[in-house]
């Protein structure tokens, strides 16, 4: 069922704004997504900023969310995370998040970030399924 990755950031936000994200469907329950850090995802120290780290997470397991759910629209409940390893400008991050279960309202989700073969970043989080078609929220939505 693998597919080749594809741009999902097209709307104007956040994602889109820094480089946006590839994403992938491995299976009916995996998913994988990626991106290029650059010079703007870093903090004071050189590294890739635990910020940007998280809006990957958020991002790219919502997304996961999002299609396991039917392509219905969801939003973050809660994000568990753990920073493991650093990265820098020019490496690519790619994120595999496996979905644990989903009720009617409700997906429950893993994911870890690797870079070069070394997990970065760890997570676990949950995604409310809103029971309204996406054209119903509005600009930006």
């Amino acid at each position: 069922m693998s597919k080749e990755f594809e741009q999902i950031s097209l709307k104007p936000g956040f994602m889109k704004h820094n480089g946006g994200l590839l994403f992938r469907e491995i299976s009916e329950s995996e998913y994988e997504f990626k991106c290029l850090i650059s010079n703007n995802h870093l903090n004071a120290a050189g590294i890739t900023h635990g910020g940007f780290i998280s809006a990957l997470i958020d991002a790219g397991s919502g997304t996961a969310a999002h299609r396991a759910a039917g392509n219905l629209p969801c939003v973050t409940i809660s994000l568990d995370l753990k920073f493991i390893g650093a990265t820098k400008a020019g490496d690519e991050i790619v994120g595999f998040t496996k979905i644990q279960k989903k009720t009617k309202s409700l997906v429950f989700l893993i994911c870890h970030l690797k870079c070069k073969e070394k997990i970065i970043a760890s997570a676990s989080g949950v995604w409310k399924i809103l029971n309204i078609k996406p054209s119903n929220l509005g600009p930006g939505g």
